[in-house]
């Protein structure tokens, strides 16, 4: 990765060998690797390795769960919050699980309505709840910096499964709990 960095560099019409950009290459490749370090994680053993036997069975909401991540069209930052929710059948996850699952997608090369699903598909999966509910709010380098160049647009997507899609008032409360709070 070094040497492709080394070569843009020269690309963009800069001198690689420049003091301040001399040990570029070797930061850009540790900064990639910690970015993109989601491919090297297993998000179900994450989720079972924390699973207990819990007869709990209303939403169990985190909420605000921050994350940045790369948008795999143009390598900029998107970045914004996280808010999942599921309800329990049987058994409950550690909560500090649900913001690692986030950060697991997050660290790889993503487009946003992609995450989204990746987050709620393996909490049903690997939780078997009873339903998820996932809503990411976010906004993206790549329309902030270039193209559109619009600085306030923030880009917001769900992903609704079982109780959360089929039943009308627990997608309500879920949505309602969402809105932003003030604490006092």
């Amino acid at each position: 990765m070094e040497a492709l960095v080394r070569n843009l560099i020269k690309e963009i019409g800069e001198n690689p060998e420049r003091e301040g950009l001399k040990k570029t290459p070797e930061r850009v490749a540790k900064a990639y690797d910690h970015l993109t370090r989601g491919y090297k994680q297993d998000p179900c053993k994450i989720l079972t390795d924390a699973l207990f036997t819990e007869e709990y069975d209303e939403m169990v909401l985190v909420r605000d769960i921050e994350f940045y991540s790369l948008c795999e069209h143009h390598l900029l930052p998107f970045y914004g919050k996280c808010h999942v929710a599921y309800m329990p059948n049987g058994k409950v996850v550690g909560l500090s699980k649900i913001p690692r699952i986030v950060d697991v997608f997050a660290r790889r090369l993503q487009v946003q309505e992609r995450m989204t699903s990746q987050i709620a598909d393996v909490l049903m999966e690997c939780l078997v709840p009873q339903g998820v509910a996932v809503v990411i709010e976010a906004r993206h380098l790549c329309m902030m910096m270039r193209g559109i160049e619009k600085q306030s647009t923030v880009v917001s997507t769900s992903a609704l499964r079982g109780l959360f899609k089929d039943n009308l008032p627990t997608r309500e409360e879920f949505m309602q709990l969402i809105k932003p709070q003030r604490f006092v």
